[in-house]
C-alpha cells in the first residue's frame, strides 16, 4: 500500500539515526557535522587594545597639545603608563596602556611644538576594544549538530582548537539496472540509452558532502543485481534506480529480499515517482529510485536528501522551502501530490513549461521544485507557492510544511 509524502518522510526520520564521530584537524572539518558542543575556554579580544592608529590620551587633555614620547606595536608587552598631558602613539591591535581613557585616530590630530594637537570633546573608551567583548570564556561557541562553515572554523581557530569532534561523511553506493542502459563513456547502440540517473546522483551526493561509490550498471537478471547490492553492502545508504515497477524484467525488489531486505515504505503516492521505495539491509538503508530521469532527480532531492540529512547528524535535518508567488498561472490535474520543476528567480517561481518523467533538459533549467496538494487544480498568477531549491541548500531544525495549496 503506497504511503503519503509525509508519512514517507516520518518514516525516514524515525528509523535512520546518525552516524558514528571521528576526530579532525580543523583544516580537514569543512562541510563536517560538530558531534560536541564547543565552549570558549579564551576571551576575544584577550585583552583591551586599539581598534585605530593612534594615540592613547586622557578626556582631561581635550583641545590640549601633548607631548609624545613612546609608541606601543601590536604584539608589544609593554609597561607603559600614560600621565596626563602626554600621549602615547598606538597601532592598531596594540594592547591599551594602563591609564588610557581613550583613544584619538591618527587623522584627527595635527603636529604642535610639544606633540600633537588633540581635538575638542573626546569621547570616553571610543576606539578601543574591550576585553571579551567579542567572545567571553565559558560561553558556548558553536553546538552539536552546526555544520561546520569557513566562518565557524574562524571560531576554533580563535580559541586555539586544533582538532574537533565530527559525524563522519555520510557513505553511498550507487547503481542502476537496465539492459538498455550504457554509461556516458561506452558506445551506444541504437537501441540504448545513456544512464544519466547514477552521474546525477553521484553529483548530487558529492554536493551534499557525501563521500560515494559507483558500483556500475546492472544488467536485468536476478544474478547480476545481487552481485551489485553485495558489493554496495557496508555503505550507509544504497541508492538504485530503475527495477522497481511491476514489469517482466524489474527484478531490483526480489534481488533486495534474498538479503534479508527490511521493508520500510513501499510506494509513494506521488507524482512522478510513485514506485519510490524504501529499507534496510542490516545497517545499511536502501532507496529504490524510479529509472524515469526526471522522477528519480526529483525524488532524490525529496527522499535521498532527507535520509541523508538525517544520516549526517546535522541539527538543521528537514528540508525547508522559500516562499514566493508564481509568475504565470499553471494548470495540474488534480488527484495525486504532484511535483512540478522550474525556476526560482528571487522573486517568484516559473514553472517549467514543458516537463516529463522520462526528460532531462529540466532538471538543468530549474533550480528549484514545488509539490502541489492532490487538491489543487489551478495556480493563479500571483499564487503563493513553497519552492524548495535544488541548487543550493536550505534546510530547517525543525520539520515544516512543504505543499503549495
Amino acid at each position: 500500500m503506497a504511503v503519503s509524502v509525509e508519512e514517507a518522510l516520518e518514516l525516514i526520520y524515525q528509523n535512520t539515526k546518525r552516524k558514528s564521530v571521528q576526530i579532525l584537524p580543523i583544516e580537514e572539518a569543512l562541510g563536517y557535522i560538530l558531534a560536541c558542543d564547543v565552549v570558549a575556554v579564551h576571551n576575544l579580544p584577550p585583552f583591551d587594545n586599539s581598534a585605530m592608529d593612534g594615540y592613547a590620551v586622557k578626556i582631561g587633555d581635550s583641545g590640549q597639545c601633548v607631548k609624545t614620547e613612546h609608541t606601543i606595536f601590536a604584539g608589544d608587552d609593554s609597561k607603559e603608563e600614560l600621565i596626563g598631558a602626554h600621549a602615547i602613539k598606538i597601532m592598531t591591535g596594540a594592547r591599551i596602556p594602563k591609564g588610557c581613557e581613550t583613544i584619538v585616530p591618527i587623522e584627527e590630530t595635527s603636529t604642535c611644538q610639544e606633540g600633537v594637537l588633540l581635538p575638542n570633546n573626546l569621547t570616553l573608551a571610543k576606539h578601543i576594544r574591550f576585553c571579551g567583548e567579542d567572545i567571553r570564556a565559558g560561553e558556548k561557541l558553536l553546538e552539536k549538530g552546526e555544520k561546520l562553515c569557513a566562518h565557524r572554523i574562524t571560531l576554533l581557530a580563535s580559541q586555539g582548537i586544533s582538532h574537533v569532534q565530527v559525524y563522519k561523511k555520510v557513505r553511498i553506493a550507487l547503481f542502476a539496472s537496465g539492459n538498455e542502459l550504457r554509461m556516458h563513456y561506452e558506445n551506444l547502440e541504437s537501441h540504448q540509452l545513456y544512464n544519466t540517473n547514477t552521474p546525477t546522483f553521484y553529483a548530487r551526493a558529492k554536493e551534499l558532502g557525501c563521500e560515494v561509490e559507483f558500483i556500475g550498471t546492472a544488467s536485468d537478471t536476478l544474478e547480476d543485481i545481487k552481485r551489485h547490492i553485495e558489493s554496495a553492502l557496508g555503505c550507509d545508504l544504497i541508492i538504485t534506480s530503475g527495477g522497481i515497477s511491476v514489469g517482466d524484467a524489474d527484478f531490483t525488489k526480489e534481488a533486495f529480499e534474498a538479503f534479508a531486505y527490511e521493508n520500510i515504505f513501499d510506494k509513494i503516492e506521488i507524482k512522478p515517482g510513485k514506485p519510490t521505495s524504501f529499507g534496510r539491509i542490516g545497517g545499511s538503508f536502501v532507496l529504490n529510485l524510479p529509472g524515469n530521469p526526471l522522477a528519480a532527480a526529483l525524488n532524490f532531492e525529496l527522499f535521498a536528501q532527507s535520509i541523508i540529512l538525517a544520516l549526517s547528524g546535522t541539527k538543521e535535518k528537514y528540508l525547508g522551502a522559500i516562499e514566493t508567488k508564481m509568475e504565470k498561472e499553471y494548470k495540474i490535474k488534480k488527484g495525486r501530490r504532484t511535483l512540478i520543476p522550474g525556476y526560482f528567480d528571487g522573486a517568484s517561481f516559473m514553472a517549467c513549461e514543458k516537463f516529463a518523467p522520462g526528460m532531462v533538459s529540466p532538471l538543468a533549467k530549474s533550480n528549484g521544485f514545488i509539490m502541489v496538494d492532490e487538491a489543487c487544480e489551478t495556480l493563479a498568477c500571483g499564487a503563493s507557492v513553497k519552492v524548495i531549491p535544488t541548487r543550493f541548500s536550505f534546510t530547517r531544525e525543525s520539520r515544516g510544511d512543504l505543499v503549495t495549496r
